[in-house]
């Protein structure tokens, strides 16, 4: 009987002592979402709930954003190891900034959901109504900052926009009081703060840059090129697990939210799925694309046309294709396939 107790101290005690080391096996990641926890963040929600970073060796810490430039910025001085971001605003800052520029590693959004957005009193149905009219956003703000393309694709002239600027927390503000007569954001953001802010959805237009004459991608992971070299399971990690989390979303979106609501106990579930299913709706989470292809899945030809449309807009030299993304860390299609 003492040699069975002893034993089986002794196998407690290696418990103890084990389950430490594998904790200390899994390796930290610094993460930064592009904004305040929404709806589709869920897909890290989900692989946070699920253990699926876990899983795949990692140890991650999520924390909210402040806008893709200052995810970019945060990310390329060091501050987290991988971000959310817009991918048209990485192009830019690649371009402007060679020696500290990222690489997008997994393409989340498979459309821009950058937009035009207005209420329908302003009499503003379609781009061509938008010459003479008030528009307003935030200096940084990627949507204004691309609007030239958006102009130039839709023959509206942009000399003939008058831009006011203000805070991002003053933007539906300023145009629910009739301030502005439109503004520029995402889609998934500014329309959401509209409804939270007592304005019907059925009196919200929404001019989306994907789908009047700019067919560009959207948000992606992205990191440091020389983390990524020096990382490279990491990566290949973190993609698995948001590709499990991104499944697990389309299969249950409620599960998603109440992961986030574990998150964060003043998130706005109804709100957060309604939002959610505003972006799938959209192509931009969900898209034939990615359900032919898998999820993640860059067209070549599609992503020049989205450095070059970004370089036209800023007036600066595209950047190469490898010095904006990267397909080698996803799994095979079979992998990532969405479900039906």
């Amino acid at each position: 009987m003492r040699n069975f107790k002893n034993l089986f101290s002794a196998v407690i005690a290696f418990a103890a002592f084990a389950m430490p080391v594998a904790a200390q096996q899994l390796t930290p990641v610094k993460f930064s979402l592009d904004w305040t926890l929404q709806g589709n963040h869920a897909i890290w929600g989900l692989a946070l709930k699920n253990r699926d970073f876990e899983a795949n060796g990692l140890k991650v810490t999520m924390d909210r954003g402040y806008g893709s430039g200052d995810t970019i910025v945060k990310v390329a001085a060091g501050a987290y190891d991988i971000g959310f971001t817009d991918i048209n605003s990485l192009i830019k800052f690649n371009a402007e900034n060679p020696d500290r520029g990222l690489i997008a590693f997994y393409q989340v959004f498979d459309k821009t959901p950058n937009s035009i957005i207005a209420l329908a009193k302003s009499g503003i149905k379609t781009p061509a109504d938008l010459a003479g009219k008030k528009l307003g956003a935030p200096e940084a703000d990627s949507s204004r900052l691309m609007f030239s393309a958006f102009a130039k694709a839709n023959k509206i002239d942009p000399s003939s926009i008058n831009w006011t600027s203000m805070a991002p927390n003053l933007r539906e503000t300023m145009l629910a009081q009739g301030q502005v007569d439109a503004i520029s954001g995402f889609s998934s953001t500014s329309v959401f703060n509209l409804i939270s802010a007592g304005v019907p959805e059925k009196d919200i237009v929404v001019l989306g840059y994907a789908d009047n004459g700019l067919d560009l991608y959207g948000s992606a992971l992205v990191a440091k090129p020389d983390y990524i070299a020096k990382h490279p399971d990491v990566i290949k990690g973190f993609v698995k697990a948001s590709i499990a989390g991104t499944i697990a979303l389309l299969k249950d979106p409620a599960a998603g939210m109440r992961a986030m609501k574990e998150i964060e106990p003043l998130y706005d579930v109804k709100l957060e799925a309604a939002r959610l299913k505003f972006l799938m709706d959209r192509g931009v989470l969900k898209s034939p694309s990615f359900e032919q292809n898998g999820l993640g899945y860059v067209d070549p030809a599609r992503m020049a046309l989205t450095i070059q449309t970004n370089a036209d807009a800023f007036k600066i030299t595209a950047p190469a294709a490898n010095k904006i993304y990267t397909t080698e860390y996803l799994p095979a299609a079979g992998e990532r396939m969405p479900p039906k």
